[in-house]
């Protein structure tokens, strides 16, 4: 039997009164192989920078938004495959 395999979307999480937040770096690359608690990117307000750490293990599927990108809550930073 085929093991099942879930994507999920990595999100930006709720990090407080933020109206731009710039993703400014990926820590992974597409294909990596993370482990829960792995820091994948940095993300920054105009009050402080906040690293986004991998809720799961798993394979990074896809990276939705480049470094450099300024993104809000909520919205898609990349895909991870989960077991």
């Amino acid at each position: 039997m085929l093991e099942q395999k879930k994507q999920i979307p990595l999100l930006v999480p709720d990090i407080g009164d933020a109206e731009n937040i710039e993703l400014v770096q990926w820590n992974i690359q597409e294909g990596e192989i993370v482990e829960e608690g792995m820091e994948l990117c940095e993300l920054v307000t105009s009050k402080a920078t906040f690293p986004l750490e991998s809720p799961f293990n798993g394979k990074i599927i896809k990276i939705l938004k480049p470094a450099g990108s300024t993104v809000k809550i909520g919205e898609e930073l990349a895909i991870i495959e989960i077991s």
